[in-house]
């Protein structure tokens, strides 16, 4: 490696940083490291990196692969296989398994709590895990004990399967993703670990993980949640949602956790149960941008700017006769964003709304819903009643999940070997 090489890395501070190849294009992100354990309680050998690349795919990069790692940055060099990472028997994921396990000081006998590792180039190139910075226990009134960093061959636990391993540092490293990379870095966790960062995660994002989570992936999880705390999440999510998950985990379980929900969660959720999965009510959100004509262009574009807001739904506003909850009053047209824009702020919704895109029944086919937005290029498309009430509004990317294999989040891992490698 270079001679500005750093030959001692500290793996947590090393996750979300930018690989580069050696022509200093980005090629992905590091999210872990992978090493294997040996015997007599030797130094881990380091094996090469978990990189995240395009499209969520997380891929290994061998760290004989790695010709530098600066300050902000990993440039590699070679062959770079696309194939979707699996660990092998033996193999570690360095931050997803050390980070936060309880480990001890041979010394003094003491307990500690790994916070980081750090992994060292010996005089041959092979890269090691050396050194284990700890926090030790706080005494007293203090919340936090001291910390130092300590060499591999004083502590040990490192080979026994903890029972309740903590998550505040491996979340730590995990906080500025969004919820579809976070559902991809749960995926690549063992069962175990993967239920214990879910426990940690807050009800809202912990949601929006299983929003991005493959069917049976979420199933599993949820099952792992104690009732409340299941309720709880379900109602952050989105209705429709909700309903297909609980459609997914049987009917029992399902009412047990309805019964549990707040009252007006579950009513969204329980209106969109009725209809089947593959119609037009099935995939339906029924929160998207309701206003009245009377509404001027200035409150819409507010209501749009919300962070909670999808782009999809976002992308027009329905106008409604009142009540404005779903099922609203008559649905009267759609203002669409570009038409926003275009307009004074002081507009009145009712001068500009456009009454020509049609409404949809509830029980429309998944191919018809998808023709429709594909012949009118729409990304969302409304869904009323016999009276002309709105009652939800179907979203693109809620038809894309309907359409695809259902492990489309991770088949496209696993393309053919003629365009699975890319020479760097």
């Amino acid at each position: 490696m270079s001679g500005n090489q750093i030959n001692r890395v500290f793996l947590a501070r090393l996750a979300g940083t930018a690989v580069f190849d050696p022509n200093g294009d980005p090629v992905g992100k590091v999210r872990d490291a992978v090493a294997t354990l040996r015997t007599n309680d030797q130094p881990p050998r380091v094996l090469g990196l978990v990189v995240e690349v395009p499209l969520r795919r997380r891929v290994f990069v061998p760290i004989t692969r790695v010709t530098s790692i600066k300050s902000g940055a990993v440039v590699i060099t070679g062959l770079l296989n696309m194939r979707r990472f699996d660990t092998r028997p033996g193999e570690i994921l360095v931050l997803g398994e050390l980070l936060d396990r309880s480990v001890t000081v041979i010394e003094s006998n003491e307990a500690v709590l790994v916070e980081d590792v750090g992994m060292e180039q010996n005089r041959t190139g092979d890269w090691f895990i050396t050194r284990v910075h700890i926090m030790r226990r706080g005494r007293g009134l203090r919340r936090k004990g001291a910390t130092s960093t300590v060499a591999w061959e004083e502590v040990t636990g490192f080979a026994h399967v903890e029972k309740d391993q903590g998550v505040t540092n491996l979340l730590s490293t995990l906080s500025s993703l969004r919820a579809a990379d976070l559902a991809a870095v749960l995926h690549g966790l063992a069962p175990k670990r993967r239920v214990e960062v879910a426990r940690a995660l807050d009800d809202e994002r912990l949601a929006d993980v299983l929003e991005e989570m493959d069917e049976s992936a979420r199933v599993e999880l949820l099952a792992e949640l104690e009732g409340e705390r299941a309720a709880d999440v379900l109602g952050e999510m989105d209705p429709d949602d909700a309903a297909d998950l609980l459609r997914e985990i049987g009917h029992e379980r399902a009412q047990a956790l309805i019964d549990l929900m707040e009252p007006e969660d579950a009513e969204d959720v329980l209106r969109l149960m009725t209809y089947e999965d593959y119609s037009a009510g099935g995939m339906m959100t029924t929160e998207p941008i309701v206003m009245t004509a009377d509404s001027t262009v200035a409150e819409a574009m507010a209501a749009i700017r919300r962070s909670e807001i999808s782009p999809a739904l976002a992308s027009q506003v329905y106008v409604c006769r009142p009540p404005l909850e779903t099922p609203t009053g008559r649905f009267i047209g759609i203002v669409h964003y570009q038409r926003l824009l275009r307009e004074p702020p002081a507009t009145l919704l009712g001068s500009i709304v456009d009454t020509d895109t049609q409404a949809l029944n509830p029980d429309a086919s998944l191919n018809i819903v998808a023709s429709y937005l594909a012949s009118y290029n729409l990304l969302s498309v409304p869904v009323v009643d016999a009276n002309d009430r709105l009652l939800g509004a179907i979203t693109v990317d809620d038809v894309l999940d309907h359409l695809l294999p259902e492990n489309w989040r991770h088949g496209h891992h696993d393309l053919p070997n003629n365009v699975i490698d890319t020479q760097i």
